[in-house]
Formats: structure tokens, sequence, C-alpha cells
């Protein structure tokens, strides 16, 4: 009864740091998509209209199941408050399972969600058969009363074991650990990388190429911009000694200090000019336009490569 006891204490923090890590990748994939539903997981099985509701409540449900659990762990957690918890965990992964078998059948080249990203393989049977381990352990810990610290070293030797034992198991039944390992070593190409034209403004009005070459440009909205390949051009009207011109800045797409360039052309030839030799500095009132339209946050293709100024500015 000890070992069993044991057994069932390890289930409580076990399935606590798996809901809410589950709900933490569903959130973190929502924040990088903009799309709370991805097509992933049963929510597939519901018209469009009804993914992303059903999405946010299953991320809700397993955020507040998790540290319901936590909370009613201890001493708090007496009488109809823990079992509750405890049976609506063990609930919510039984009608996982049955949701999960349901999709192998009608979509069966889906993920199942389960970590957001992580979990884009199609349901298998190590998928249901750990969601059918996880319904018994959660099950498991009805009655359980409050868990207390170790008061040995070789109760804690103990629950280490079993839960080392338990995780191993959990792992062999994971596919997202193949992912997840895969992940650890790749870099995505910044060919491929998705950015917004937001986040490229925003880095460039922070850049130190701005403040040096702002003072003369005309306007603070871009007239064009576009990509190619690692990089991003933004293009901005400006007057250089009386002769109508534009500002080029080329930003690097990465998340955090972009590498800069700026560049200096004819308006009408495209030819590089000379920057001046003394540029006045910026005004600290001059603030930059409100917002930006939003037709022109496009990335028109109406510059090549060729189009590009030879000299430039770093």
């Amino acid at each position: 009864m000890t070992v069993l006891n044991a057994i069932r204490e390890v289930q409580i923090p076990l399935i606590a740091a798996l809901l809410i890590g589950a709900c933490g990748t569903k959130l973190m994939r929502a924040m990088r998509t903009g799309s709370m539903d991805g097509a992933l997981g049963p929510t597939a099985l519901f018209p469009t209209r009804m993914r992303m509701p059903l999405a946010m409540v299953i991320c809700a449900i397993e955020f507040g199941l998790g540290g319901g659990l936590v909370i009613t762990a201890g001493r708090l957690g007496h009488g109809a408050p823990a079992t509750c918890i405890r049976l609506g965990a063990g609930l919510m992964f039984l009608v996982a399972t049955s949701a999960l078998i349901e999709l192998r059948a009608a979509k069966p080249d889906v993920g199942c969600g389960c970590f957001g990203d992580f979990s884009t393989a199609p349901v298998s049977g190590r998928t249901l058969a750990r969601s059918g381990l996880l319904s018994v352990a959660a099950l498991s810990t009805i009655g359980l009363p409050a868990v207390t610290e170790p008061k040995s070293g070789a109760q804690l030797a103990r629950l280490l074991v079993i839960m080392a034992v338990e995780l191993i198991v959990l792992a062999a039944l994971s596919p997202e650990l193949g992912e997840g390992l895969i992940r650890l070593g790749y870099s995505e190409p910044c060919e491929l990388r998705a950015l917004p034209a937001e986040r490229t403004l925003a880095a460039l009005r922070h850049s130190k190429a701005w403040r040096r070459h702002s003072s003369v440009i005309t306007s603070y909205e871009p007239t064009d911009m576009w990509r190619e390949l690692c990089w991003r051009y933004v293009v901005f009207p400006a007057s250089c000694q009386g002769r109508p011109s534009e500002v080029v800045f080329a930003v690097f797409l990465t998340q955090r200090r972009p590498a800069i360039h700026a560049a200096l052309v004819d308006e009408v030839t495209a030819e590089p000019l000379p920057w001046p030799v003394h540029l006045p500095r910026l005004r600290r009132r001059r603030q930059l336009a409100p917002g930006i339209a939003a037709d022109t946050l496009a990335a028109p293709a109406s510059r090549s490569g060729a189009d590009m100024p030879l000299s430039i500015d770093l």
C-alpha cells in the first residue's frame, strides 16, 4: 500500500505539469501564428467558425485543472474541491482519448495538437495509449489524502524513481519528443523566416541608421517596401541639396537588433548619390507619423535587385 500511495502521489504534480505545459505550448503557437486553433487536434472535427472558441475553452480547462491539482494537493484540498478537480482531470483525458480515436478515423493526417506545434504528427496508437494512461493516472488520485513532504531520504528516493520510470514511459509514448529533439538542433533559415513588416519598421525607427539619416527624409511614411531573401527594403522620400531623392534602408530579418544599411539614390534615375558631409541634427520634437498607411505595408514587386544602388552606407 505504501508503494501504491507513492505512485498515486506522483501523479498529481506530473499531470499538473503536463496540463499547464500543454496550455502554454498552445498559447505560444497562437502568439506565433495569430490563430488559436491552427487546425490541429480534435477541433479540426468541427466547423471553422467553432474551432477557435473550442480551442480557447480547451486551453482554459487545461490551465484550470492543472492549477487546481496543485492547489488541492496539500491540506487545502480536502473534501469535495479536490475530488471534483481530480475527477474532472480524469474525465478530460477520457474525452480526449475518445476524440483522438474519432480524429484518427476521420482525419488520419491531422496531429493531436496536444502540445501545439510539437504535436503535428498524425494520431497513432502511442498517442492513444498515452492519453488512456493519463486518464487512469488522474482517476487514481481520487480519494488520495493530502500530499506531504517525504519524511526520510528513502521515501524521497522512492518517489523520484517512480517519477523517473513514469516519465520514461510517457516519453516512449510521446511522438513530440522526437520533434522537440529535431528542433533543438534546427535553425530556421532566414529566407523562410516569417517577420511582420510592422516589426521591421519598428526596429528601423529605433536604429542608429534611422537617427543618422532621417534628417534628409521628407516623409515618415514609406513609399515602397519589398523583401528579397533575408532582407526587407524600405524606401522613404528624401531631399538632398534641393534634389528629389530617396533613402533606401535594408533591414536584415531577425527578431532582435537587425543589421541595417542605408543608401541615398536619385528619385528619377535611381543612381547612388553621395551623402551630405554635414547632416543636420534631428530635432528632438520631431515625431514620427502616428501610423503607417495599410497599403504602404504591402511588399510590391515593383523593384528588383538590379534597381538597388551599388554604394551602401555601412
